[in-house]
């Protein structure tokens, strides 16, 4: 087993061990942001790891934040604006315009366009 499949194979294992007593602010860790770089196949330095750790940490504070907020007296909605479609009445009329079309053709014979011939 190669070195990135051992360690998707060890953060599976751990988060569904400790997926009761984890929030998300402390799923963070460097073994997570090893998984995330061998996910996105990203080769992240030390700097990297720890910017990508501190700026995931952040995130999921916020989300947990998020979690908190009573939305109790919030109407549930697909959009933020309400979406409509607008359709035109729908007029039927006479589709007859060969003479309009027609009149678009550099050249017409017996009603129709004239092309070169291929073969």
């Amino acid at each position: 087993m190669s070195g990135e499949a051992k360690t998707l194979s060890r953060f599976r294992k751990n988060i569904k061990r400790n997926w009761k007593e984890t929030t998300m602010a402390n799923i963070i860790d460097d073994e997570t942001i090893e998984y995330v770089g061998i996910l996105a196949k990203l080769a992240l330095s030390e700097e990297e790891k720890e910017q990508a750790k501190k700026d995931m940490s952040d995130m999921l504070d916020y989300i947990d934040m998020l979690g908190e907020l009573d939305t109790s007296n919030v109407e549930p909605m697909s959009h933020a604006f309400p979406v409509f479609n607008v359709f035109r009445e729908d007029v039927v009329t006479n589709g007859d315009g060969s003479e309009e079309t027609l009149a678009n053709a550099p050249e017409q014979k017996n009603g129709a366009f004239k092309v070169p011939k291929t073969v």
